[in-house]
């Protein structure tokens, strides 16, 4: 039967967008990364974030922020107070049926690996997700520090 769902469930996702084939690419390295063969890749500038994320860049113009800023939001995607895009009810359908199927998905995959939980701790995979997780939040913590600077300095993010 999770075979069967399996299936039915990358059918599916097959005629997605990029992002569901991100996602899809993702969940398939599960397996490899709960018993810690695969590790979660931390970008520089999360890395550097983790350091200091209140750290007072070297060069406080408005271009130079403006460009850290950036380059988080690379990594983060954006933030809380950028506009979504207003989508047709179609495509909004389309992407929440795409979300249920990877969701389906995902789930069948971390199901079907016994114990997973204790694997994880076992192989260092859990230590590493945590790792990866204070690494986002201290990156949202920087970008927060550096949009706060940018204020002080009247900058206006274009």
């Amino acid at each position: 039967m999770q075979r069967l769902t399996l299936v039915i469930a990358a059918l599916a996702l097959s005629a997605c967008a990029t992002k569901d084939q991100n996602r899809i690419q993702e969940i398939s390295t599960t397996p490899l990364r709960d018993l810690n063969i695969a590790k979660i890749e931390i970008p520089d500038v999360l890395r550097d974030a983790m350091g200091n994320p209140y750290k007072a860049p070297a060069d406080k113009s408005c271009p130079a922020l403006l460009a850290q800023v950036a380059d988080l939001d690379e990594e983060l995607g954006p933030d809380f107070d950028v506009p979504e895009e207003k989508q047709s009810r179609v495509d909004a359908s389309k992407e929440a049926l795409g979300d249920a199927a990877t969701g389906a998905l995902a789930r069948t995959v971390e199901g079907a690996i016994p114990f997973r939980g204790w694997l994880r701790k076992l192989s260092g995979a859990e230590r590493q997700s945590k790792k990866a997780q204070s690494a986002v939040l201290a990156g949202k913590v920087r970008r927060g520090y550096l949009r706060g600077l940018m204020e002080s300095n009247s900058c206006m993010k274009a």
